[in-house]
């Protein structure tokens, strides 16, 4: 018998917005689907989410970055996009001059008009610069560089060992708060397309730029660290400062200059228990003072002048009446460092200008016949092969020590550049000094001076006990600039041809770096079958921002009218605006020429990039033969212009 017929199913209303494909339903089919799948197919599936989490959160923090415009950055003409994989150091086009991340609020320290007749008519126009965005990496690398160096002399620009604790490290960085990190974009090069006018207005906002990150940051301090945005101090003097008074003036920029001479008449004191280098602070402060009294006629400067040209004379009290290269300033002693009893050859020989004029100006003897006597000594030391000057001497004794050893480069350089100088400064009567000067650049020719493989650059070696090596400093720059100086003041006429062979090679010196920037030190090949002129030591890479190329340039051009040495010019003030540029405020030296993705900021800005280079820089430029007419005025090697005497005196 049969049961009554049923239906084999169930039927379900669903009411509202349910039905059969709700989600409740979905969950339960997935899981059926996904049960009947076999381990291994689970397995992948599980492995290939997890990868793609693993992706996404390591692309993450990029491109949220990308979105906000932090991190990386498109460039306009190339079409392709800079990320920081690395930690780089990299240019701004020429189109971009602002911050493509505006900058944290920073604490800024509290910091009429003149200007010499002759540019009080310059054009205003601004010129195009390229700022560097640095990362909180570079701020650690300076100091951990810092540490490194802090158990070691130091070594000023002439090469001379300074007491390690001479220099301190001033104020500290807001590291967090100021932190940038934008890679920038590298700007096209526009040599031979600027009119000059723009280039004078690019020197004057680079001065503008170096001189806001000093105020900021350090004011009033020996020397700004622009990266960290902090200070050094070597003498707590004010060095930056004093050094870059004439440089203002002659750039008229008369609103910096009247800011800084106030701090000049309130804030300067030289009665400070503080041991200072004679040579840098002679060069410096005393040249830079005297410079800034005969630019303005401003009797401040010469007070303050004399003043501290007094405090250095115990230097030379000494057995041998060389000098000392350290003086207390403030107790009145001096000393030599604590290694050894000698001093430089170019530190004692070359603070003659300063001296000479100081008893020109106060009338008083005694600071023009302790520098003349220091170089009527060296006159008749033995020891000199055919003119050249070994790099120290004792001041017990005298005498020259570390004989066989010469060299144009750091210790002995501007004792040279001083003979010619001081045979200007003085109506070109003294005989004496053009004698060695003459003697000496035999001895150049005779002993250092080579020819590099492949392209024969003319270059200046050294010499070590009858040994030639083909190093040769970037110090070495400041040669040509003599000679055309010395030929355009009557010497023999092969002196300029010497001078124009030695610029090229200077130039090559930047030319052939991938930065466009000079090392410190190259070696030069010699080799038939070279491939390149120069090589560079990886110790040797560095960069201070120092002026002896421009300064040459300068020489040349004032005196050949050649074009090409202002358009060489252009492009090192480009390559400096490129990789040392920081986009807070200042210039920096830097570690590798070399690499021009990550040039390796040192977080130092020397005084003499002021004092210095851009003025040279400007001057370079000026079509204005009458600025600083080197018919009247002889640089220091500080770059203070200094009057010729009248030939009355």
């Amino acid at each position: 018998m049969h049961s009554p017929s049923r239906k084999d199913f169930v039927s379900l209303t669903f009411t509202g917005s349910g039905n059969y494909n709700s989600k409740q339903w979905k969950r339960q089919s997935c899981w059926r689907k996904w049960k009947q799948l076999s381990r291994l197919q689970r397995n992948l599936i599980l492995f290939t989410m997890a990868l793609m989490l693993v992706c996404g959160i390591a692309t993450y923090p990029t491109v949220t970055e990308h979105f906000r415009g932090l991190t990386v950055v498109v460039k306009e003409e190339g079409g392709h996009v800079l990320k920081p994989v690395i930690p780089e150091v990299l240019p701004e086009s020429d189109k971009q001059n602002q911050l493509l991340v505006p900058e944290p609020p920073s604490e800024k320290r509290a910091p009429d008009k003149r200007g010499p007749p002759g540019l009080q008519n310059r054009l205003q126009k601004k010129g195009n610069g390229s700022d560097i965005q640095v990362e909180e990496n570079q701020i650690q690398e300076a100091k951990k560089a810092d540490i490194e160096e802090g158990e070691k002399p130091l070594v000023n620009r002439r090469g001379a060992l300074i007491e390690a604790d001479q220099a301190t490290e001033g104020g500290t960085a807001k590291e967090a708060e100021n932190k940038v990190d934008v890679p920038a974009v590298e700007q096209e090069d526009h040599s031979h397309k600027e009119p000059e006018v723009d280039r004078l207005e690019a020197v004057r906002d680079a001065f503008r730029h170096a001189w806001k990150g000093y105020k900021e940051f350090a004011w009033g301090q020996d020397e700004l660290r622009p990266i960290s945005k902090s200070y050094g101090e070597w003498f707590g003097l004010g060095l930056t400062l004093i050094d870059a008074l004439d440089t203002m003036w002659i750039l008229n920029l008369k609103e910096e200059f009247e800011e800084a001479k106030t701090w000049v008449s309130t804030e300067l004191s030289f009665n400070k228990n503080v041991d200072v280098n004679l040579f840098e602070s002679t060069i410096r402060i005393l040249g830079g003072l005297l410079s800034t009294y005969h630019l303005t006629g401003d009797t401040l400067f010469l007070d303050k002048a004399k003043d501290i040209g007094t405090r250095l004379m115990p230097a030379f009290n000494t057995p041998s009446k060389i000098p000392y290269s350290d003086v207390n300033i403030g107790k009145g002693t001096a000393h030599p460092p604590r290694w050894t009893s000698d001093s430089t050859v170019a530190e004692v020989t070359s603070i003659q200008l300063e001296f000479r004029e100081l008893s020109r100006l106060t009338q008083d003897t005694r600071y023009q016949a302790a520098v003349d006597e220091v170089m009527q000594k060296v006159h008749k030391l033995e020891g000199k092969q055919d003119g050249l000057v070994p790099m120290f001497i004792n001041t017990n004794s005298g005498q020259f020590t570390h004989l066989g050893v010469f060299t144009l480069g750091a210790r002995a350089d501007s004792y040279y550049e001083y003979l010619l100088k001081q045979w200007i400064q003085g109506g070109k009567k003294e005989t004496e000094l053009l004698e060695d000067y003459l003697q000496a650049l035999e001895g150049v020719k005779k002993n250092l001076l080579k020819k590099s493989s492949p392209n024969r650059l003319t270059f200046v070696g050294e010499l070590s006990h009858g040994q030639f090596s083909p190093k040769m400093d970037h110090l070495v720059c400041f040669l040509p600039g003599t000679l055309a100086l010395g030929a355009h003041h009557g010497l023999p006429a092969d002196h300029m041809e010497l001078a124009k062979q030695l610029m090229e090679t200077c130039y090559q010196m930047y030319a052939q770096m991938e930065t466009g920037l000079s090392p410190e030190i190259v070696h030069f090949n010699m080799h038939e079958g070279s491939i390149r002129d120069v090589d560079v030591k990886l110790a040797d890479r560095h960069n201070l921002l120092r002026p002896e190329t421009v300064e040459s340039l300068f020489y040349l051009y004032r005196f050949t009218k050649d074009r090409k040495y202002r358009d060489w010019g252009w492009e090192i003030l480009q390559n400096f605006n490129k990789y040392t540029k920081v986009s807070t405020g200042g210039y920096t030296s830097i570690n590798n020429v070399r690499d021009p993705e990550y040039p390796s900021p040192r977080d130092k800005m020397e005084s003499f990039f002021l004092g210095e280079t851009l003025k040279y820089f400007y001057l370079l430029f000026s079509d204005d033969p009458e600025l600083v007419s080197l018919e009247k005025y002889v640089f220091n090697t500080e770059a203070h212009p200094l009057p010729i005497w009248p030939s009355a005196e």
